[in-house]
């Protein structure tokens, strides 16, 4: 979307011109899934798919919301001084709770303003809308009012906004890979210490191909909040005789040795899966700087194994995708990214094959399924940033 037809959309909505027009992407994590709450490492990139957003200061204490892509809720309107959580406001509670970050952080505004989005991230996929969001309205309030926040402080708002506000216990990895990406570019981020280093994208003649199942899921409501108590009741009773703070500090070696501590075999595998996930990661780096993309591509297919048996967090239409794309010629790779339960899958694919392979894996699973999954290529791209 261009500048000029972003400002003509916020125009009819508000019959003003806006202020400050910014895009946030969304996000794929290529590897080290569900680690970033285990204190491990991830390996996310921004997309060139994302959220536009523009935004106009207001005389008065109000604050409006417009979503194209929630035209049917219409405009929803609060006041600056109550923002608390509302499910009626839906959407709407994303930049919400991110305001109510900056005021709670101590940045007074000094009044409303009339906010608007328009994003081509499909709703519930996986590819992080909802960090999207929060940077893009983090990124707006910031310039509008000229705070001077750091980047670094409005992505940890972001994490807040889903912790705090909307009820989901998730990890830092989405908001840093919205705010922190680069084109062609992927992040290394250690979860523990947030040191992060980024790697080039070499895929020579490959693609990278995001397979949506067209599952809807609701992160609040699925068992990512479950998943995460079971890999802390694991850390627990490895703590008795570990000195860790993190699952992501134990090596494969030092968990095999000491994961009889682990009382429920349930637990167990859930810890398994944040250990090697967490190492494989790490791999995957050292086989991307290495230019070893078949490499790469097992330790991806290994990392789907891992959240389907260890972490259960797959289900039959992600296995479908997947397990269909591992039988395509040209194909590396490929595995489930994001939290699971539904969202999407990734492949790294001959450039040459991608036609074939779409036309096949879609096919087989619109046979088993039911319904037929969505493709998408990846464009790897910058991080939350203001139009010029």
């Amino acid at each position: 979307m261009e500048q000029a037809e972003l400002t003509k959309e916020f125009t009819t909505i508000f019959d003003q011109k806006p202020t400050v027009c910014c895009f946030s992407p969304g996000r794929i994590n290529l590897i080290g899934e569900h680690t970033d709450y285990n204190g491990g490492h991830v390996f996310p990139c921004a997309l060139s798919l994302g959220t536009y957003g523009a935004i106009r200061r207001r005389d008065d204490q109000k604050l409006r919301f417009y979503s194209a892509n929630f035209s049917q809720l219409g405009m929803i309107e609060v006041d600056l001084k109550e923002l608390t959580y509302d499910q009626a406001d839906n959407w709407a509670n994303y930049p919400k709770g991110m305001i109510q970050q900056f005021i709670v952080a101590g940045y007074s505004l000094p009044s409303g303003a009339d906010l608007y989005f328009n994003g081509n991230l499909p709703n519930g996929a996986g590819l992080s809308s909802s960090a999207s969001i929060e940077l893009l309205t983090g990124v707006m309030i910031n310039d509008l009012f000229e705070f001077k926040v750091s980047r670094l402080d409005l992505i940890k708002f972001g994490q807040k906004t889903e912790n705090e506000y909307i009820g989901v216990n998730s990890g830092i990895m989405d908001q840093f890979a919205v705010g922190m990406g680069k084109a062609n570019q992927a992040i290394l981020l250690d979860t523990n210490t947030l040191d992060y280093a980024y790697a080039n994208l070499k895929l020579k003649d490959n693609v990278i191909v995001i397979m949506n199942t067209n599952k809807k899921r609701e992160l609040a409501d699925s068992k990512y909040n479950e998943r995460r108590q079971e890999c802390e009741t694991a850390l627990k009773e490895l703590q008795t005789r570990l000195a860790i703070k993190s699952l992501g500090e134990l090596s494969i070696s030092v968990f095999d040795e000491n994961c009889y501590l682990i009382q429920n075999p349930t637990c167990r595998k859930r810890a398994r899966h944040a250990v090697f996930e967490n190492q494989r990661t790490l791999k995957a780096k050292s086989a991307l700087d290495h230019g070893d993309l078949a490499e790469f591509g097992k330790l991806m297919n290994a990392s789907h194994v891992s959240l389907a048996d260890d972490y259960q967090v797959t289900g039959k239409e992600l296995d479908m995708l997947v397990q269909t794309a591992w039988q395509q010629s040209g194909v590396l790779g490929a595995r489930m990214t994001g939290a699971g339960f539904g969202g999407c899958a990734i492949a790294l694919v001959a450039t040459k094959q991608v036609p074939a392979f779409k036309k096949q894996v879609a096919q087989v699973y619109q046979q088993k399924i039911g319904y037929a999954p969505s493709f998408y290529v990846a464009k790897i791209a910058a991080g939350t940033k203001r139009l010029a």
